[in-house]
């Protein structure tokens, strides 16, 4: 596919740097030996944060990659392009 404009990477950026800072404190936290609930709920926003950034991927691609198929290679590459990514739904 051609190089296209997409709206949503500057807040997937924010998402993942976000769990990244999740993730560096998961690691003090089990180094302070802090308790397992703490640990979990900071596990739990990791978790949050990633699915939130893939599933903002994921409706990028769909809005703009597979709505320049027609341009690109018409139905059968859309819907090759959309089977790829909706194993990762």
């Amino acid at each position: 596919m051609s190089d296209h404009k997409h709206a949503s990477p500057p807040a997937i950026v924010k998402r993942l740097n976000r769990a990244t800072g999740h993730l560096r404190s998961i690691v003090t936290m089990i180094e302070e030996e802090r308790t397992c609930v703490d640990i979990a709920q900071q596990l739990d926003a990791v978790e949050k944060a990633i699915a939130s950034a893939k599933r903002a991927l994921i409706n990028d691609h769909v809005d703009h990659c597979l709505s320049h198929a027609e341009e690109e290679g018409g139905a059968a590459r859309a819907i090759e392009d959309f089977k790829a990514i909706s194993k990762y739904l």
